[in-house]
């Protein structure tokens, strides 16, 4: 891993891994490979991860990111864990829905809705 400050915060919260994004626009390649990178090693580290990636303060995100969404989510499918996706802005969700990742994923209104749903 490069020496680059983290892109991401990480919260452990009742056997939930919280990750929030750093920046609010994620748009860099380099910084959309980092944060791919951090998350899939988190991901590694348990048997059956669950995840929840809150988008609070997110303003832009690439399609390189909605990629790296997708290599995540089939990480933690292998795994028999969940994903769960929140706090998404209204403009960024409708590229979800564009491009039918609404169906995808998970996708929650609030980080505590997220934490609700996972069994």
């Amino acid at each position: 891993m490069t020496s680059a400050a983290s892109r991401i915060r990480v919260l452990e919260q009742e056997g939930v891994l919280r990750i929030e994004f750093v920046d609010r626009n994620i748009l860099d390649e380099a910084n959309i490979q980092q944060i791919g990178e951090e998350i899939s090693q988190l991901v590694e580290t348990k048997p059956q991860p669950k995840v929840l990636i809150s988008f609070d303060n997110v303003d832009h995100l690439s399609s390189a990111a909605l990629g790296t969404l997708i290599t995540i989510n089939n990480k933690i499918r292998s795994k028999d864990g969940q994903l769960r996706l929140a706090n998404i802005d209204p403009q960024i969700y409708e590229v979800f829905v564009i491009t039918k990742l609404n169906k995808l994923f998970q996708i929650h209104d609030s980080a505590e809705q997220a934490l609700a749903s996972f069994t």
